[in-house]
């Protein structure tokens, strides 16, 4: 067999050879023999991973500085990673995403769940917004912008390196315009008969989370003639959605100004600026004085950030979600319903429900789980990596 021209690196003889043969995409420091030629490769560098009686493995890309040390890029030892690799991987998610979606507009690549550890790519009609977070990508990245700009058409090509996942590789915080121009105002995006405002150079991420558009399609069941209040709202995304569906009225809550700005935007945009108003605050607090002021709602719902990124802060994160619960539980009319979301890994749907249903009983309040949603099908799930499958959402009628 002959394999292509790359440097080779060995699992430890008490490493798990079988978790990569199983499809594991991620090999850590502690697995590998990291002898000195090893920790002298440079960050996305392309080797060849054996097992440690010399048989390969994968293709994996290497970052030495990183804790996550190698990334799984293809099982085929023999395959070249180059500009027609990432040509044929985006093809492949780019068809599955044009067969699930009839406007422009989604995740087109959800790093390894899409074959390309990593790399998130969103779409927006003609732009596409990149975050190269692990560094083969980032050495990569003129090759994937033409494979990119191939494949979709796309004229425009935004890299965000924003983020903590970029600072774990050792990788700077510049963005940057890789091709066409940057857009000159917030780009309107059309969802589940919504309009949302996103900046796609000075917003959060990318400038819109896709992963919710089923769960505000959901939510948008339960809105026709009710009163809304979407807390951790950022630019509206669950009380936009609420308001086209026939909500007879909605109240965005969050801490940025900017946030909240494109949400009035995009309420204006839509014909209902009159059934739509906005608070900054601190969630905790504005829940806390809402409750003071004898507020009630027909639909809560609470999409806060991660309280729990890693295990380090499981329990923490934990409580706040409970917290969250036990505040905006209160608020709920009788026969109204509330919606709680997590978009952290660490803490899992059992434990996720857990701290909610705990939160929601401390305040008295009792009533049935009616749903239970996760992220949309352009932010796939890789079925050996849990961290894929971070975004959970519960709805409750209390």
């Amino acid at each position: 067999m002959t394999t292509p021209p790359y440097p080779v690196i060995r699992l430890r003889p008490n490493a798990e050879a079988r978790a990569i043969r199983h499809g594991a995409p991620w090999v850590f420091d502690n697995e590998i023999v990291t002898d000195r030629r090893t920790r002298a490769l440079a960050p996305g560098t392309i080797a060849v991973l054996e097992d440690s009686d010399r048989a390969p493995l994968a293709l994996v890309a290497v970052n030495p500085a990183s804790r996550i040390m190698a990334r799984v890029l293809d099982r085929d030892v023999t395959a070249r990673i180059d500009q027609a690799w990432l040509t044929a991987r985006l093809a492949r998610a780019f068809g599955m995403r044009t067969r699930l979606y009839d406007t422009p507009c989604y995740r087109l690549i959800h790093a390894e769940a899409d074959g390309l550890p990593g790399v998130v790519i969103d779409r927006f009609d003609d732009i596409a917004v990149i975050q190269p977070n692990a560094a083969w990508a980032e050495t990569l990245l003129p090759d994937l912008v033409s494979a990119l700009r191939a494949v979709t058409g796309v004229a425009t090509v935004l890299k965000n390196a924003t983020g903590r996942a970029r600072a774990l590789e050792g990788l700077d915080d510049q963005s940057a315009v890789l091709a066409g121009a940057a857009p000159e105002a917030p780009v309107p995006v059309a969802m589940n008969g919504a309009v949302y405002m996103a900046d796609l150079t000075g917003g959060q991420k990318t400038g819109l989370f896709y992963d919710q558009r089923p769960n505000h399609a959901f939510a948008a069941r339960l809105a026709n003639g009710a009163r809304v209040l979407d807390v951790f709202s950022h630019v509206g995304g669950f009380s936009l959605a609420a308001l086209a569906a026939g909500a007879e009225h909605a109240l965005a809550v969050d801490g940025s100004e900017p946030a909240l700005s494109l949400a009035a935007e995009g309420a204006a945009r839509m014909g209902a600026a009159d059934r739509f108003a906005t608070r900054r605050g601190d969630a905790f607090d504005v829940l806390t004085a809402l409750a003071e002021e004898g507020a009630t709602f027909d639909l809560v719902i609470c999409d806060p950030p991660a309280f729990a990124p890693s295990k380090k802060v499981l329990e923490a994160g934990l409580r706040a979600y409970e917290r969250i619960a036990r505040l905006a539980a209160p608020l709920v009319a009788p026969g109204g319903y509330l919606g709680l979301c997590s978009c952290s890994h660490a803490a899992d749907l059992t434990k996720f429900r857990a701290a909610c249903t705990r939160g929601i009983g401390r305040v008295g309040r009792g009533g049935a789980l009616i749903h239970t949603g996760f992220a949309g099908p352009d932010h796939p799930l890789h079925p050996a990596l849990a961290e894929s499958g971070y975004l959970k959402a519960l709805f409750y009628r209390l």
